[in-house]
């Protein structure tokens, strides 16, 4: 059976996605095990007590180790954490037992997902439109939005959050410095719930939207000047075809990078969200990854570290299947069978 161009290059990145998955899988169960802790000390350490027979404590002790089968090979630990994967089964925690690592994801995700997913669509539309607004434009707009930008794309995330934290929740007190939802409060749907996640949410939100706006504005600013200067506009001008036009086709071209850009830049993203998490006690994946790596929490860890591996991959493969739609040239190396 022969494959279509575009059938081939959907299975070529299939296979190199499942292969960057399996290796994703191995550094996942091994990383965690690289460190100097001993996960069942940490938890002896919470149970120990001054009175605490040795005997009782070394039977505990040995009760979690085969409890976590921690006393088989490490190989047969890795098919054994796979083989669970597989099934969706991501394991005990060992701090939290009984509780499943399935469900403190889940109790954690909705928050990560809240906050990150609205700070990456809007920052990249946002940042893409005045990039190229700025280029077709010039004058006095580019001259404000350009240093206004570069500041904001140079800046690392948790300084830029500690910086509101320290402006807006401490000077000014506008808004909490902390948590997802005001401590006098249990979760319902009432306006004042609402309200105060809304509050919470506010600091966080901005710290990853208006750095993302920064570095997608200069991104596309650049490459709309360098399409706005192409020998194909001018020849455009020279036939009469209107404005709109034109500025279609040159915005078009342009977004063309700023597609791959945010694919390289969805995993700088995920990073940062994780540390603006820790920076505002935000309850979400990056919370809990900081917590269960104190704790030395491998099933965790892995969790959601692997969680995260996902998220990139999907969205890394979402985005390759679209530019090798949308771009001509992918589309030519497809025929030719380079792609």
């Amino acid at each position: 059976m022969t494959l279509s161009p575009r059938s081939r290059y959907m299975f070529r990145r299939v296979g190199w996605y499942s292969l960057t998955l399996f290796v994703a899988l191995f550094l996942n169960f091994m990383l965690p095990r690289l460190g100097p802790a001993n996960p069942i000390d940490t938890i002896m350490t919470k149970l120990s007590s001054p009175g605490m027979d040795s005997q009782a404590y070394l039977r505990i002790y040995k009760s979690y180790v085969q409890e976590f089968s921690l006393d088989k090979p490490i190989s047969m630990q890795f098919f054994t954490y796979v083989g669970k994967f597989l099934k969706g089964d991501l394991g005990v925690s060992f701090t939290k037992y009984p509780l499943r690592v399935n469900e403190i994801i889940v109790n954690a995700l909705p928050w990560t997902l809240a906050l990150q997913i609205p700070a990456l669509l809007l920052g990249w539309i946002v940042g893409n439109v005045l990039g190229a607004l700025a280029a077709y434009k010039r004058g006095l707009f580019d001259k404000g939005l350009y240093p206004l930008a570069l500041f904001f794309s140079s800046i690392p995330y948790f300084c830029f959050a500690i910086v509101l934290v320290f402006v807006f929740a401490i000077q000014l007190q506008w808004f909490p410095a902390m948590g997802a939802y005001g401590n006098d409060m249990l979760p319902s749907f009432s306006f004042a719930f609402f309200g105060s996640v809304l509050t919470h949410y506010t600091l966080p939100f901005l710290s990853l939207f208006l750095i993302l706006v920064g570095g997608q504005a200069i991104g596309m600013r650049s490459m709309a000047i360098y399409e706005l200067g192409t020998d194909y506009v001018g020849y455009a001008k020279m036939l009469g075809i209107g404005e709109g036009t034109i500025v279609r086709y040159v915005f078009r071209n342009a977004m063309l990078p700023q597609l791959t850009g945010l694919a390289l830049s969805l995993g700088m993203m995920v990073g940062g969200a994780l540390i603006t998490e820790i920076v505002f006690s935000y309850p979400g994946i990056g919370l809990t990854l900081f917590t269960a790596i104190r704790e030395s929490d491998y099933p965790v860890i892995q969790g959601c570290t692997l969680l995260l591996t996902l998220c990139v991959l999907a969205a890394n493969f979402g985005i390759d299947i679209l530019i090798g739609i949308l771009d001509p040239r992918i589309k030519a190396a497809q025929e030719a069978g380079n792609a």
